[in-house]
């Protein structure tokens, strides 16, 4: 290697002087006494509750089995706990087993069911499934909730919103291979989690059950949770 004369040493320190100076004139990462350039982004005061119903619920426009327009996050999810399910009339497979479960889960639950908790079915085929297909469907399981049907682009922006989805574009398509699970939460409360549909029904309540009432079971210096969800007489 070739020796760094004393020559040497001090044209390369001033070069490098001379860099960080032009980096410096050109508000590049040298430190200086000047006050740090205002930052061009602008940051919402948002909460974590906002940033989930802006991420996750869009407020599509649902129809029932009954006919009646309803929006998925004002009317049927905002302030409740509620229970998803992903299914479509046709289907022979695992949404007649499941909704099967979930109408013994109703039982279980007893009239808790449309009071502070709130079962909704939704089609994963709007294009076949009308208000009177689901009607005959509910009827047919004896299911005493709430059936929607909409918009397929609705219907489609809302499954995947929530998570119902493959990576695989060919298996997402497919309304035969959707997910057996149910969706259970706490809108106001921000809990969120999953439950295999094809489990037994009792296990299905009884996770229901738990994420519906766990908050409020322990205390804070003798202060217990209040209740923020919807409750209807």
């Amino acid at each position: 290697m070739e020796k760094l004369t004393r020559r040497a040493m001090l044209a390369a320190a001033g070069a490098a002087g001379a860099v960080a100076s032009a980096a410096s004139e050109a508000g590049g990462l040298i430190g200086t006494n000047d006050p740090p350039a205002k930052s061009p982004r602008v940051f919402e005061k948002i909460s974590a509750r906002e940033l989930i119903r802006r991420a996750h619920l869009p407020n599509v426009e649902l129809i029932t089995q009954g006919g009646k327009k309803v929006h998925f996050y004002d009317d049927l999810v905002k302030d409740r706990r509620v229970v998803l399910q992903f299914m479509f009339t046709r289907c022979d497979k695992i949404c007649p087993v499941i909704t099967d479960h979930l109408v013994q889960a109703q039982k279980i639950l007893g009239n808790r069911v449309g009071h502070d908790i709130f079962f909704y079915s939704i089609t994963l085929s709007p294009e076949e499934d009308s208000p009177k297909e689901l009607k005959a469907y509910a009827r047919k399981h004896k299911a005493d909730w709430t059936f929607l049907t909409g918009k397929p682009e609705d219907i489609l922006h809302l499954r995947r919103s929530l998570g119902f989805t493959y990576n695989n574009p060919k298996e997402d398509a497919d309304r035969n291979n959707h997910s057996g699970m149910l969706l259970v939460a706490d809108e106001p409360l921000m809990r969120w989690a999953h439950c295999e549909g094809g489990a037994r029904s009792e296990w299905i309540a009884t996770v229901i059950r738990t994420e519906a009432d766990a908050p409020f079971m322990g205390s804070v210096d003798g202060k217990k949770l209040a209740d923020p969800a919807i409750h209807i007489r």
